[in-house]
């Protein structure tokens, strides 16, 4: 499926997924890229998402998955540079049903629009990159993805960075806003955390997010995210989809597809199905 009209004229059905692909060049061993690649882009096709956001894509990998996923586009740059150099939060979209109308990257810092510039106590240079998409049936529909990886040190770094997203894109108004991404932190709504700014009213922003997968499952020991390449279900669920009130929550899992005990990659995706509604239908009243 890529773009499917249900729920009446105007309501648009978008299958999206979030994976943290671990970076290519780390020292793995046998959880080399090189060994799992294969089976990542067939846990990709496998959910066939019309919007993929990744984590931890280096420009070898990007060009990698390109050439395996060819009927999707590409919005993407270096942490590092703003152009090829250091790890992506790259976002791929179907070609075919969505189309870029803009396209920006933030660095999680207090100069947002300086490439490489690090924000307050973060170990890494930390980016969000966006997409502001039109789906390609109903020109007037328009869906703002955001695709983030917070700090994995810094407890500040990633309080402030939630803030950050809550001020660009956390909006008062009616617009499709999808967040997702690597959060490094665990989803609880009663602890300071960029979980609560972002999805608890008062904490952040001014029209909080709804988490896609708690809308649909309520909480549960085994939601883990992160298992290191050993596939353990126990612990935080730190990688997030999560949607403005615009959007509704069809369906959303963990995916912990893997074959002869290997994985493909040290994160367990996430997916969710979601429903925008179009404003074609209100356009012709």
């Amino acid at each position: 499926m890529v773009v499917v009209l249900l729920g009446g004229a105007g309501a648009h059905d978008l299958r999206v997924m979030s994976f943290n692909i671990r970076y290519g060049t780390a020292p793995d061993s046998a959880d080399a890229w090189e060994t799992r690649r294969g089976l990542l882009v067939e846990t990709i096709r496998a959910f066939d998402p019309d919007l993929l956001a990744t984590q931890e894509c280096l420009a070898a990998q990007a060009e990698y998955l390109r050439g395996a996923l060819p009927e999707y586009g590409f919005v993407g740059v270096g942490r590092d540079d703003g152009q090829l150099a250091g790890e992506m939060c790259a976002i791929f979209y179907r070609k075919a049903s969505l189309h870029v109308a803009a396209e920006g990257h933030l660095w999680l810092s207090d100069t947002p629009a300086v490439p490489g510039s690090r924000g307050w106590d973060a170990a890494l240079p930390r980016i969000a990159s966006w997409a502001l998409l039109r789906l390609a049936d109903d020109t007037l529909a328009t869906l703002r993805f955001v695709d983030t990886h917070f700090d994995h040190v810094g407890v500040e770094a990633r309080a402030q960075s939630a803030r950050l997203l809550c001020e660009r894109f956390g909006t008062a108004d009616r617009a499709a806003v999808v967040i997702a991404g690597d959060f490094n932190a665990p989803a609880e709504p009663d602890r300071a955390g960029p979980y609560r700014t972002l999805t608890q009213p008062g904490a952040g922003c001014a029209t909080p997010f709804i988490d896609s997968y708690r809308s649909l499952h309520p909480p549960d020991a085994a939601e883990n995210t992160y298992h290191a390449f050993r596939g353990a279900l126990s612990g935080p669920r730190i990688d997030w989809i999560l949607v403005s009130p615009a959007v509704v929550p069809l369906d959303a899992s963990i995916v912990h597809l893997s074959r002869d005990g290997r994985y493909p990659s040290d994160h367990f995706p996430v997916t969710a199905v979601l429903r925008m509604a179009g404003t074609a239908a209100a356009a012709r009243r």
